[in-house]
């Protein structure tokens, strides 16, 4: 049989070559994005409490009420922006997968989709399988600012949509809240779609803001924000999150949804649902890892290693320009290799491989993880 691949440029992806990298070295695993400690009991007791209580079979396609319902009621709170929980907003199975439906829903052959790179590895793919082509806008280290202009320039009358993350993965950067006004001139009166991926929405630090796109009037019309509960609630595992759009849109996305995964797992959402009543499950989490990226960085400060203080996410990019001029892809296999400890390499997210000599660390870690991470990076010379 000749297969004719749909994505013949495809091959492991950077997150499963390093842990399996660190699992063969028995080394630290600070690539992948997940902590390594568990989620609030209370909540794992709350979705045992669903399932003992009946919540076994299909969930409501769009999602079970009284988790709908919470997420609307935290967008009101948080951003006083409206979604009605009947028709613009719908439970996924991870922002992955909603991700995954929009671009489906909405991107034909020969469509035009712009993303900024260093990019979350799901974007493309996805724009691919759609027969779209992907116009990509390279931002570089330290600061990862967007050059509007050069924005404007690679606007299309082919293109479809635009996607943006912020609190940014992997850069730990944010959009502020005139890159979110520049967007929303650049985007009035065309058909440009924006998808705006915000999973680290909750986890903004030095008492910075969280822009969401829900709170620019012209921009919310024409968006979808897509949002996961596995980053929120310390349990990736459970591959639940959301998104958010007009009724107009959010029509066209549940056709797609429907016959992807149809539902979502109907126990988890009813606990999740109970667990939000308390607005502090999410509103403490700044504070939280804000003090974990605050110890990491104090311990490496004498560290031959130069950084700016993430602004968001649980990520922290690390410039090792002061080490070596080895490849940051090489460099990070022989830190885990040699002094057992995993990063991600940033310039497989880059345009052609650009390589800025910096890994990405994830801080959503236990203390004593963080610690003896700090001990081996300020060996490092």
């Amino acid at each position: 049989m000749t297969i004719h691949s749909k994505l013949p440029n495809v091959g492991t992806t950077i997150f499963t070559v390093m842990s399996q990298l660190a699992n063969t070295h028995n080394a630290l695993n600070l690539s992948q994005g997940f902590p390594n400690f568990p989620s609030d009991q209370t909540l794992i007791d709350l979705v045992s409490k669903a399932s003992n209580n009946g919540y076994n079979q299909y969930a409501p396609m769009p999602g079970q009420l009284d988790l709908l319902l919470a997420i609307a009621n935290k967008y009101q709170k948080l951003y006083n922006a409206s979604y009605h929980p009947d028709t613009e907003i719908t439970v996924t199975a991870g922002a992955t997968q909603a991700i995954y439906c929009i671009i489906s829903a909405f991107v034909k052959p020969d469509d035009e989709v712009i993303i900024f790179r260093p990019a979350y590895d799901c974007y493309e793919p996805a724009i691919n399988l759609n027969g779209g082509k992907t116009v990509s806008v390279q931002l570089s280290a330290p600061d990862y600012s967007v050059d509007w202009d050069e924005v404007q320039s690679k606007v299309s009358s082919k293109t479809r949509m635009i996607i943006i993350n912020t609190p940014h993965n992997p850069s730990g950067t944010i959009w502020s809240e005139s890159d979110m006004k520049a967007l929303e001139n650049l985007t009035n009166n065309t058909e440009i779609i924006v998808l705006s991926d915000e999973v680290y929405e909750h986890m903004v630090y030095d008492d910075a803001q969280h822009h969401s796109l829900c709170t620019f009037e012209n921009l919310k019309a024409r968006s979808f924000i897509t949002a996961s509960f596995g980053k929120t609630f310390h349990n990736t595992g459970w591959k639940i999150g959301y998104t958010c759009a007009p009724s107009n849109l959010m029509a066209e996305f549940r056709k797609v949804h429907q016959f992807n995964v149809f539902s979502v797992h109907h126990p988890s959402q009813k606990g999740i649902a109970d667990y939000m009543q308390d607005e502090q499950t999410y509103l403490n989490l700044s504070s939280f890892f804000q003090a974990k990226r605050d110890l990491f960085l104090n311990l490496i400060s004498d560290s031959k290693f130069k950084f700016k203080p993430s602004k968001g996410t649980y990520f922290q990019v690390l410039d090792f320009s002061n080490i070596t001029d080895e490849h940051d892809v090489d460099f990070a296999k022989r830190l885990t290799k040699d002094f057992k400890i995993a990063s991600i390499p940033l310039s497989v997210f880059n345009v052609d491989g650009k390589d800025d000599k910096v890994l990405r660390f994830c801080f959503a870690k236990t203390d004593e993880t963080l610690i003896k991470a700090s001990e081996i990076l300020c060996q490092i010379k």
